[in-house]
Parts: C-alpha cells; sequence; structure tokens
C-alpha cells in the first residue's frame, strides 16, 4: 500500500496516511476538521538501479566495453595493411 502525503489548507496540519489506491481520499482535517484536507503531490520512493535500466546503462550516451569471447576487455585492434 502507497503512503500518501496529506496536508490542510486551512491550519497547515500535515501527515502522512498509509492507505489503499482504491480508497477514497480523506477530506476532513483531523486538527482543525476543516474540509480542506488534500493530498500533496510528492516524488516517489523508490529507485531502478543495477544493469539494464537507463539511469545505470545508458544515460551517460555511451556503452560499457563488454568482455568479448577472448577474454579482452579492450576491442581488438588490426595491423595496418
Amino acid at each position: 500500500m502507497p503512503i500518501y502525503e496529506y496536508v490542510c489548507d486551512a491550519c497547515g496540519f500535515e501527515k502522512d496516511v498509509l492507505q489503499k489506491m482504491s480508497d477514497a481520499p480523506l477530506t476532513a482535517c483531523p486538527s482543525c476538521e476543516a474540509t480542506s484536507y488534500r493530498k500533496r503531490i510528492s516524488a516517489s520512493g523508490f529507485r531502478l538501479a543495477g544493469t539494464g535500466w537507463y539511469e545505470t546503462d545508458f544515460k551517460t550516451g555511451t556503452k560499457k566495453n563488454l568482455v568479448d569471447k577472448g577474454g579482452s576487455s579492450k576491442p581488438s585492434e588490426s595491423a595496418p595493411s
């Protein structure tokens, strides 16, 4: 279940609430009982880490050197002809 941030526009009371996505949003402030209690837009709390994600592998625009079948991590150089 996600955690939603709520804030009251009347008194400024803030609280994090654990709710199902299908639950109706809260509207009554627990502090002042005004009906100006609303969800606050906030950043998500997860990060895609590891290999294969844009953030870790492709964001810089350079490709990582992959080890070829010969065991070398550098591309093979051909002799001038």
